[in-house]
């Protein structure tokens, strides 16, 4: 008896069943729709009511004030709010994929609500739409398109990055009978693309162009794209109903209604047949067969799904679907197919009767598939009692199954749990298993916390193990939005009760949320339970707490984290405050003073006068001149000299101030000293290269320019030694092959540094006539001895090393004259002869 009821339900088109339970009875009250504009959300989304005002309806007792509301598909109010909005009659009406209801007016204004009815920010089409009112617009998921009374169209592709842009010029001397759109997705250049019926033919409008379709199939006065953007149904002017491919190449089926008048609403039933509802009739037509009908005394909506069609009246909601395979194999009148073997077998179970093992027997081979069958008809029903039962048949039949898949069961039983959680009138989302796996578990929970079921979506998330974090998260924003009223404290302990279910989450996010509903105390207080510095320290900057994040930023070892505190109160205080916060703050103060040193370096000294560091901004100002020094107009002599001079005295003068920095101070003096010398022989020879250049360097140029005055005022000056100052002379003049004046230098009196610099200098110059002016003044024999053989002179050099007495010697000036026989055997001899005296 059960079967034949459940059966007796379906209606049949040509070869398939189908079923229309009731999902719903609404308990909305006083909710007309004749009398009001209706937006419903696909996937069993909530449903937007609002007075139509382009109709003259009779007020009862309620207000003249027009009032957006917004329920849930089981007619349970969620939010309502006055519509004030101008920009003339309400054109069109629909919800985003993200449940965000758009509403056009006339005058091109797209307002915006959540599903609270909470305005979000609004647009505007355009000024074209504005100075000619917009007339009429369709809907897709994300986007519209509208035409406006100079027949443009217009098109938003996606709301969430809300940019119009108008479609190419239609050409239109009228309104088109009817207009539908393929969604981007489905087309080949990715843009939307409008069908226009227009006269015998059809339109088709894009963004850079537009084609003309289907010629003489027209007029058709109502028109509907299936959801995989393949087919078109539509309506001709005659009373048929044609469906065909959407480029017009193949009509699939036409069929003959009863009526030349148009239907008032034309949807898809999921991919298998069409439904046009008249006044009080709903026909529903499939592609072979007789089309099925209903019959209604109220006004309903047709609200498409993808696997079959919500009809929406002002007491119900009912879901007209195809009815499974495995459901029919089971329930089928007359069915014995396994499934419906295995589902009485389960009947004569609980009955104890013997027939029950005669039913399994039967369908032994075959038993895998039969439990397949009930699991999969048990995921299709929406009463769970007929879920409960189809469960149990399929449990019962798998324990006689070895080879089935043990988790089967327990997954449709997670899933079934969900949906009938979801389908409670409370809540009032019907979804189909179809839908339910089409939209996904996330975007599910993802709808719940948005409608503010924050309970129930963390018991599914929980249940489904997937991640609890953005159910609290949005739970705890929430709270503190609604929770004006409540003292901080209190507040607080109410969110940290919930927010410690969760590791890991983000309490600088809540924290932040805080802060941006103006509780800038709850902020702080939130944001000290935050674990992450990473997180915590920019919200701690965001809510003014500079200090403690510094002081977070410091523990942390960040030194990323502890720049960007820097930096943030750089901007934010005084300086003096700045170095008053870092100077007991080891880390922070050595990172600050890191970066000023490349960066800031007037910033710098400023922090090492407050700090009485004088010894600091004097090695900072010595630095700055060497940078002045790398100024390419530096090496053209003179304006740059002078701040280079002023900044090594100032650095001399803070030095003088520290007794731990004498030296320092001294050379900062004399270096301060011998720029200016330096500038001014510059000057003076107009020869940018004394700037920079040791002492002894700038004596001896100046020697070789012939400056003897001026190297002899750097010798004074800076107190430069005899043996230095011979040194750099003789080898100056030998640059400069002056050996007269060499000559008479080596002349003036006896040299500090003897005559052996004199020879190197002319040895070096290749001057060995010179060379020879000054060996013989060479007082040590060794010396003679080396200066001969250095100029080649092997008996001079023998004769001098005999003096010496040194056989060693003797040894290597022979080597010195290896290639030369003679002479190696006067070395030979000599040191034989030192050699039998004893005294090698």
């Amino acid at each position: 008896m059960a079967t034949v009821s459940v059966a007796a339900e379906w209606q049949l088109l040509y070869n398939r069943y189908y079923r229309k339970p009731e999902l719903y009875q609404m308990q909305w009250k006083h909710v007309d729709l004749t009398r009001n504009k209706v937006a419903c959300s696909p996937f069993g989304g909530p449903i937007a009511v609002i007075r139509d005002d382009a109709k003259i309806v009779q007020l009862y007792a309620e207000s003249a004030l027009r009032k957006l509301r917004i329920f849930n598909s089981a007619g349970v109010q969620i939010a309502e709010t006055v519509w004030k909005n101008p920009g003339g009659r309400l054109v069109g009406m629909s919800w985003t994929d993200d449940q965000t209801l758009i509403c056009i007016t006339q005058d091109g204004t797209v307002y915006r609500y959540d599903i609270h009815a909470e305005p979000l920010e609004s647009l505007s089409l355009g000024k074209d739409c504005f100075t000619h009112s917009v007339v009429d617009c369709v809907f897709w998921h994300n986007g519209v398109v509208c035409i406006n009374e100079a027949f443009q169209v217009f098109c938003i592709p996606d709301f969430k990055n809300p940019n119009p842009i108008q479609l190419a010029d239609p050409g239109l001397e009228d309104f088109p009978l009817s207009m539908t759109v393929i969604e981007p997705q489905y087309t080949m250049s990715g843009n939307v693309e409008v069908l226009m019926a227009v006269g015998d033919h059809v339109l088709l409008v894009e963004e850079d162009g537009i084609q003309q379709l289907g010629v003489g199939i027209g007029p058709l006065q109502k028109m509907v794209v299936s959801r995989n953007g393949k087919l078109l149904a539509s309506y001709t002017h005659d009373g048929r109903l044609l469906v065909m491919s959407t480029d017009f190449s193949n009509i699939i089926f036409d069929y003959t209604c009863e009526s030349a008048l148009p239907p008032e609403q034309l949807a898809w039933c999921g991919m298998d047949s069409v439904l046009l509802y008249w006044d009080d009739m709903l026909l529903m037509v499939g592609p072979y067969g007789d089309p099925v009908r209903y019959i209604y005394d109220e006004q309903i909506l047709l609200i498409p799904e993808c696997d079959g069609v919500r009809i929406l009246s002002n007491t119900s909601m009912e879901f007209l679907h195809r009815v499974p395979d495995s459901t029919v194999s089971i329930f089928q009148i007359g069915s014995t197919l396994p499934a419906a073997l295995l589902y009485d077998a389960l009947d004569h179970f609980d009955r104890r009767s013997a027939k029950a093992d005669e039913n399994l027997r039967l369908i032994r081979s075959s038993l895998p598939e039969a439990v397949e069958a009930c699991i999969d008809a048990a995921g299709h029903e929406f009463d769970i009692s007929q879920q409960r039962t189809l469960l149990r048949a399929a449990s019962y039949g798998q324990a006689f199954c070895s080879h089935f898949q043990r988790d089967r069961i327990q997954e449709i039983s997670k899933t079934l749990r969900v949906l009938n959680a979801v389908r409670n009138s409370e809540i009032g989302i019907p979804l189909s298993i179809q839908q339910y796996k089409l939209l996904t578990p996330s975007v599910l929970i993802a709808r719940l916390i948005n409608a503010h079921h924050h309970l129930l979506a963390l018991r599914i998330s929980e249940y489904l193990g997937m991640n609890q974090e953005v159910v609290i998260m949005h739970w705890a924003c929430t709270k503190i939005t609604t929770s004006s009223a409540t003292p901080d404290a209190n507040l607080l302990e109410i969110l940290l009760d919930k927010l410690k279910l969760c590791k890991g989450i983000s309490y600088a996010a809540v924290a932040a949320h805080a802060d941006k509903s103006g509780r800038r105390k709850l902020a702080a207080l939130l944001v000290e339970h935050e674990p992450r510095s990473s997180k915590q320290v920019p919200l701690l900057l965001s809510i003014g707490e500079e200090d403690t994040a510094l002081t977070k930023a410091t523990e942390s070892g960040d030194t990323d984290l502890v720049y960007l505190v820097l930096l943030h109160i750089w901007q934010k205080r005084p300086a003096l405050e700045l170095f008053g916060t870092i100077q007991s703050r080891p880390l922070p103060r050595d990172l600050f003073i890191s970066y000023a040193r490349i960066y800031k370096h007037e910033f710098l000294k400023d922090f090492f006068l407050s700090t009485g560091q004088l010894q600091e901004v004097a090695f900072l100002l010595w630095k700055e001149s060497w940078q002045l020094a790398k100024n390419p107009m530096a090496s053209k002599g003179s304006p740059l000299h002078g701040p280079r001079i002023k900044l090594v005295e100032k650095a001399h003068g803070l030095f003088a101030e520290t007794k731990e920095h004498v030296f320092e101070s001294k050379a900062a003096e004399e270096h301060a000293k011998l720029l200016r010398i330096q500038h001014e022989l510059e000057v003076t020879t107009k020869q940018a290269i004394f700037v920079d250049s040791s002492i002894s360097d700038t004596i001896r140029t100046c020697i070789v320019l012939g400056n003897h005055r001026a190297a002899t005022k750097v010798k004074t000056e800076f107190k430069v030694s005899e043996k230095r100052w011979y040194w750099l002379k003789v080898f100056a003049l030998a640059t400069i092959r002056d050996w007269d004046a060499l000559e008479k230098f080596s002349k003036e009196k006896r040299p500090p540094i003897g005559y052996k610099p004199f020879v190197e200098a002319c040895v070096e110059a290749n001057e060995k006539e010179e060379a020879l002016k000054y060996i013989p003044k060479l007082a040590d024999p060794r010396e003679r001895a080396e200066a001969y053989a250095g100029i080649g002179m092997a008996k001079e050099a023998a004769d001098a090393a005999s003096q010496a007495k040194d056989g060693e010697l003797l040894g290597r000036l022979k080597l010195t004259f290896s290639q030369n026989a003679a002479a190696a055997s006067i070395f030979d001899t000599l040191r034989d002869r030192l050699s039998f005296q004893g005294m090698s």
